[in-house]
């Protein structure tokens, strides 16, 4: 008998089937969540079986592809839309998903070979893109739009305007932002696990980057679930339990990254015209239906309710819980001021994540013979949007200090324990 070699025990492993389970479970992962999400924003009532349509605009939205809104009312009327916001809820599975799928038949081994690695990357990759050239394929739609003034439905009727609005993903776009959304999850998923293995020339980045990669998922995770824990309870006594559902499944780290940020001092600008509504807490909400631009920071949303301060309490806690857990996972003999470096460095890169993906702008525009006017009544507009170097110089200054308490933490605690130097 030839003995198998260590390349195809490699490719047993992880070979073209286990890269089909892989890509389409986290597609499918991500179809569900989008669909229970919009079921419960209403949008199972959708006319003209349109709601798988959505569904599957929904999920090229959140891999970071391209998803064109485009109007339609006729010579004598016009329109105009775009819409940018990405359904993190939905990203955030999708991304554990596979995620998880791409290590765990690298579990067990401590070296992995770049080809391997690679090759194995690449097999998922393939899968990924077909399956997400469908989603981009079907997620395609025109809807007919009332113009909702008894005027102006008179006027549509009378000159035979009949305002659509529809939506149509740009295939070669979501493919490219496709393919590097599923690259940045697998280089994420390799730097944040701690046992899946590497090439032996980045084993330094199991010392010096996993521990604080790591921790700054667990803090993400864990807004996301103190974020759900919350949304429950208001769900459960003040009502609306569709609505939260609805934010919990499709935009929930949309809503608790950025109060994230705000606690540790960063400032998001935005401004909300018209009938939209941000799936977000009342005084945010409140302080962006001013009429110009509204500053979002502690001490603005203060004026409206003092509670806004327990954001810092709450900062308080889970950003040195994850400084002491980078520190705990660190080798032992690790200087403090480098946990503190560290906790920064990936803070940092953390809440320019953040800033990059919780960014929001949507804009429609309808008029009939000038009424309307693209900016009256039968118009809306939201952007929502950071600064983004305050935000960073705040997270940079958390993430020194509490990288220097976590590492002093746990440097007295292996002390104390005989197991750190003496």
């Amino acid at each position: 008998m030839i003995p198998h070699s260590p390349h195809d025990q490699a490719v047993s492993r992880h070979g073209w089937g286990r890269a089909i389970v892989t890509a389409v479970a986290g597609l499918i992962v991500m179809g569900v969540v989008a669909a229970l999400g919009l079921w419960a924003a209403g949008a199972s009532d959708l006319p003209d079986g349109a709601f798988p349509r959505v569904v599957a605009a929904t999920v090229v939205t959140a891999v970071g592809g391209t998803v064109e809104v485009s109007g339609d009312a006729g010579g004598l009327a016009g329109t105009r839309a775009n819409l940018t916001v990405m359904p993190l809820s939905v990203t955030l599975v999708g991304a554990l998903v596979v995620g998880a799928g791409f290590l765990r038949p690298l579990r067990r081994r401590a070296v992995a070979s770049v080809a391997e690695l690679a090759g194995w990357a690449a097999r998922i990759a393939v899968v990924w893109l077909l399956g997400l050239l469908g989603a981009a394929l079907a997620a395609h739609r025109t809807f007919a739009l009332p113009l909702g003034d008894d005027t102006l439905n008179d006027l549509g009727e009378l000159f035979g305007v009949s305002p659509e609005a529809g939506f149509t993903a740009d295939v070669p776009l979501t493919l490219v932002s496709g393919s590097a959304w599923l690259a940045g999850v697998l280089v994420a998923a390799l730097l944040v696990s701690r046992s899946a293995p590497l090439p032996a020339r980045l084993l330094r980045l199991q010392r010096s980057v996993r521990p604080a990669a790591h921790a700054m998922l667990v803090l993400l995770l864990g807004c996301v679930a103190l974020g759900v824990v919350v949304a429950l309870v208001v769900a459960a006594t003040r009502g609306h339990p569709a609505e939260t559902f609805a934010v919990v499944l499709l935009g929930m780290p949309n809503v608790v990254w950025p109060v994230f940020t705000i606690g540790l001092g960063a400032t998001w600008n935005g401004r909300v015209e018209g009938p939209f509504a941000l799936p977000m807490p009342h005084v945010l909400d409140e302080v962006l239906r001013g009429p110009d631009t509204a500053r979002l920071n502690l001490s603005t949303l203060a004026e409206h309710d003092g509670r806004v301060w327990w954001l810092v309490v709450v900062d308080a806690i889970l950003v040195p819980a994850a400084a002491f857990l980078t520190a705990a996972h660190s080798p032992p003999r690790t200087p403090v001021r480098r946990h503190a470096l560290r906790t920064a460095v990936a803070l940092v890169l953390t809440v320019l994540m953040i800033c990059l993906t919780c960014r929001i702008s949507a804009h429609y525009g309808l008029s009939v013979l000038g009424l309307g006017d693209l900016g009256g009544q039968l118009s809306g507009r939201l952007f929502l949007r950071p600064e983004v170097w305050s935000a960073l110089g705040a997270a940079a200054l958390w993430g020194a200090a509490a990288g220097f308490l976590g590492g002093a933490a746990v440097e007295a605690l292996r002390r104390r324990d005989g197991t750190g130097p003496s």
